[in-house]
């Protein structure tokens, strides 16, 4: 159906075009070869006849390519890096045009700078002096209200939405030391100010309460050191309260349970439900394919299905579309956080200390009981054999797995690795597949009821993985699926999942084109789907220290990202004084329609090149 508001008001031209593109709107609905005009940073007209063309529109060339709603990331740690870097460029290069923050139980509203760095840094696996001195510069607010106006005042990137993380509200009520002391719970005052902060949050638009209760997480510091994480020691009857307001203002728990006993899975299926009473969003990490234990993959969808068909609830698992592949330099890396021994070890800070601890003969021995528990719950598969090492001073050690390099030195594995990592420290770096390694089982996944596409942690665990492109991930392998004669997915069931879905369950107004919805769109080049996006990258990254981060360079596959209208980046570039001098996105509240943010941003038809200039077009691909 043609839908071009040729009559609108003042009969203006398009800002934009993206010219005979295959149009997904969202929806699930197959996609149609189209025009999109853009006017004014809103979808103005979706057309299956070609649009006017005037001299200040700006042509963004489609033909052959697919034209979607920008992803929605459902579950990132942007809160620090978008204080001091909100273009996000990582993840708007690959198409993502909203971002949600605050997940974990994890936020930065409520507590001070250094309360803030201290559960965030060990966590996310972020140098902490780097995120303290970005929270000392540019904090300067203590509530949500202040909050969301200093986010607003950030020259954005994409979109943002946020949690309130459960760790601050409830460390800024009881004190950070209190908050993580299992002998200390709140009273009831305590209780009741926790609550009226939550509502408070709720109030400026935050989507829910993000909290966790896995033990691995710990706490930085030199305070409150190895500590579990505050929302770890809530009782049941904290959760409960919490869950009503949320079920009674339609908001979203987000939650991470216990990755060791798995039970209270069992606690957030079963707030979710609405037998005689309203229903909870409730979105739970994460639906996988561990190596370590290869059958859970099968509980997901009964425990979906429990939830939502039989309980009537509104629950959803989060699952991450690729091999969950990381990297580690020496032992820092958070799967060591599942036993005794790890825990001990990166308890301490100081290197040298860290060597003397693992060249003790009674430690070795207490590490070798752990890494041998052969039914003790676990999510990495502790098998030396699919550790590859990828850099190391000692050259000869590189492109061998440690396993190889225990057999050739008569040695135990883990005895091996704590050698390794003696005589190497974090100048051993070393990768391993930890899930979704099957691609059957990742397929299942992907299509199941129930199952939504997150997980990214974009912004977290810098060293360690990059799943910034996620999406284009997932679009690469339907794509070859489909190649192959073997498809799981369609393409429009697949950018339903990464957009439309994603944005009717947190409530968010994204995810759609339509005529008169925000312009968030990103163009696809399915020749980019190429494989690309498997490849490994790293960049400094100065706004943290110079760490140098993972990050992902598959550009050939997003022809452009659109975000409010702003072309912010098209032909493998990003938009002059993009994330610096003018704002693209906005912070999103649950439940409310939000137009293109206002700003003194150069409109499209003011770009610097020529009239009518095509992106992705032979021609423009000369003059550039």
């Amino acid at each position: 159906m043609d839908t071009t508001d040729h009559a609108s008001p003042g009969g203006a031209d398009f800002d934009i075009v993206i010219r005979g593109g295959t149009v997904y709107d969202g929806t699930g609905a197959p996609g149609v070869r189209s025009d999109v005009g853009i006017r004014s940073g809103v979808v103005a007209a979706v057309s299956p006849t070609p649009l006017p063309i005037s001299p200040g529109t700006r042509v963004i060339e489609a033909d052959g390519r697919w034209v979607m709603p920008g992803f929605v990331d459902t579950h990132t740690h942007y809160d620090v890096e978008l204080l001091v870097s909100p273009g996000l460029g990582e993840s708007v290069r690959h198409g993502v045009t909203t971002v949600l923050v605050g997940n974990c139980s994890l936020s930065g509203v409520y507590s001070d700078t250094v309360d803030v760095a201290d559960l965030f840094s060990r966590v996310e696996a972020l140098p902490r002096d780097a995120v303290l001195e970005a929270l000392e510069r540019t904090k300067s607010w203590s509530d949500p209200a202040a909050w969301r106006r200093a986010v607003e005042a950030l020259p954005l990137g994409p979109n943002v939405a946020s949690f309130l993380g459960h760790s601050d509200v409830r460390a800024s009520v009881m004190g950070l030391g209190r908050a993580t002391d299992p002998e200390h719970s709140p009273g009831r005052e305590e209780l009741r100010e926790i609550e009226r902060r939550v509502d408070e949050a709720l109030d400026q638009g935050f989507l829910g309460v993000s909290t966790m209760t896995n033990p691995w997480d710990k706490m930085d510091g030199d305070r409150y050191r190895s500590r579990t994480l505050p929302s770890t020691h809530a009782s049941w009857k904290e959760f409960r309260r919490l869950s009503r307001i949320l079920r009674r203002r339609d908001r979203v728990l987000q939650g991470v349970p216990n990755l060791n006993t798995k039970v209270d899975v069992a606690f957030y299926v079963a707030t979710s439900t609405g037998l005689f009473r309203k229903p909870l969003r409730v979105s739970l990490l994460a639906a996988a394919d561990t190596l370590a234990e290869p059958w859970v993959n099968r509980i997901f969808r009964p425990l979906a299905w429990v939830a939502n068909t039989l309980g009537r609830g509104r629950f959803v698992w989060q699952h991450l579309p690729t091999t969950f592949k990381v990297w580690a330099d020496g032992i820092d890396l958070v799967v060591f956080e599942e036993f005794g021994s790890g825990r001990e070890a990166l308890h301490l800070k100081d290197e040298m200390a860290r060597t003397d601890l693992l060249e003790k003969e009674g430690y070795r021995r207490w590490f070798r009981r752990d890494f041998e528990k052969r039914f003790s719950p676990r999510v990495w598969h502790r098998d030396f054999d699919d550790a590859l090492i990828v850099a190391c001073p000692d050259e000869s050690m590189v492109g061998r797995t440690v396993g190889d390099v225990a057999r050739a030195r008569s040695l135990h594995p883990a005895d091996c690795f704590l050698d390794l990592v003696v005589e190497h420290g974090a100048d051993l770096r070393w990768t391993t597949t930890i899930a979704n390694a099957r691609e059957e089982v990742a397929n299942r996944l992907s299509r199941t009821p129930g199952i939504t596409i997150g997980f990214s942690d974009a912004g977290a665990h810098l060293r360690n993985m990059a799943f910034y492109n996620f999406g284009v991930r997932l679009l690469e392998r339907v794509h070859e699926a489909d190649r192959r004669g073997t498809p799981f997915l369609s393409v429009e069931e697949a950018v339903f999942k990464l957009t439309g879905e994603l944005a009717d369950f947190y409530r968010l107004d994204a995810g759609r084109i339509a005529p008169g919805r925000r312009a968030d769109v990103v163009v696809i080049d399915p020749a980019g789907l190429d494989g690309e996006s498997l490849g490994y990258h790293e960049e400094a990254m100065p706004e943290l220290g110079g760490i140098h981060r993972m990050v992902n360079r598959n550009d050939r596959a997003v022809a452009a990202t659109i975000i409010s209208g702003h072309v912010v980046w098209s032909d493998g570039e990003f938009a002059d004084g993009y994330g610096r001098q003018f704002s693209a996105g906005r912070f999103l509240p649950a439940g409310e329609a939000v137009g293109p943010r206002p700003s003194s941003a150069p409109r499209p038809s003011a770009d610097p090149r020529p009239a009518g200039h095509s992106v992705g077009s032979p021609a423009s691909s000369q003059a550039e």
